[in-house]
């Protein structure tokens, strides 16, 4: 969950920056713009509250995101004051680690793995990927690690290092055509009328529900449906072998 504020508790623009990770010069310019309103004055004090916190907290994860202040501007005034605090549960949701977050390790220990030795160029290779991350020194982060590991194991099959590197990019883009088109089917069908409906507060628990289920169902029926069109491709693989030796043999 985001960092919050309790329940009622009031923070001065001091307070409130170190809350949200913002300079108080900040926190100033965003007000000016709309995007938080004003503070609850006593004398020449201003108090915030929640929801000021929540919607800076949105606007620095946005920003992070990559998106434009003059988009942030706009999303955030055409919404609903509450959507602050659920959208950042959702973003929560998407930022957890997937299960195996990143491994830091020595290029040794990566070319072990996977029974090799140490070749500096492949590494620049999986860099290139975003696989793996170049630390100081001799040292490397696992980005995904999972799938460095899965490589690995392919490798020590007999496979050629490069072959297995070359192999990745095919699939990350196939699989994101697969991901996009799931994820374009959830948004029409369950997603957009939330939106057309001016994101109701008594609907938002069924939508981060949804969206937290989302990622291992996907997963589930990918894998699923990939080890039966594997097994497939290896039955076709060993039929046209099998008929290749026979006619040698004729």
């Amino acid at each position: 969950m985001a960092d919050d504020a309790g329940t009622g508790e009031e923070l001065t623009i001091d307070e409130l920056a170190a809350r949200a990770q913002m300079t108080v010069r900040n926190v100033r310019a965003y007000a000016a713009r709309g995007l938080i309103d004003a503070p609850r004055l006593a004398g020449r004090t201003g108090y915030y509250n929640r929801e000021h916190l929540q919607r800076l907290q949105l606007v620095r994860q946005l920003l992070e995101r990559g998106f434009t202040l003059a988009a942030i501007e706009k999303a955030i005034q055409n919404t609903p004051h509450h959507a602050a605090g659920h959208t950042l549960d959702l973003m929560t949701i998407l930022d957890l680690p997937d299960e195996g977050d990143a491994e830091i390790m020595s290029r040794e220990d990566l070319a072990a793995l996977a029974g090799v030795e140490r070749d500096d160029a492949l590494i620049e290779s999986m860099v290139g990927l975003g696989l793996v991350e170049k630390l100081d020194g001799d040292r490397v982060r696992l980005m995904e690690p999972a799938v460095v590991r899965a490589g690995a194991a392919a490798v020590t099959l007999g496979l050629p290092p490069e072959s297995v590197i070359s192999l990745f990019p095919v699939l990350q883009s196939h699989l994101r055509t697969i991901a996009d088109t799931f994820v374009r089917e959830v948004v029409t069908e369950l997603i957009q009328p939330f939106i057309d409906a001016g994101l109701p507060e008594h609907d938002w628990r069924r939508i981060i529900d949804l969206v937290d289920g989302l990622l291992p169902i996907a997963s589930q029926v990918t894998l699923g449906i990939f080890r039966s069109e594997i097994r497939k491709s290896i039955d076709i693989e060993v039929g046209e072998q099998i008929t290749g030796i026979a006619a040698k043999l004729d």
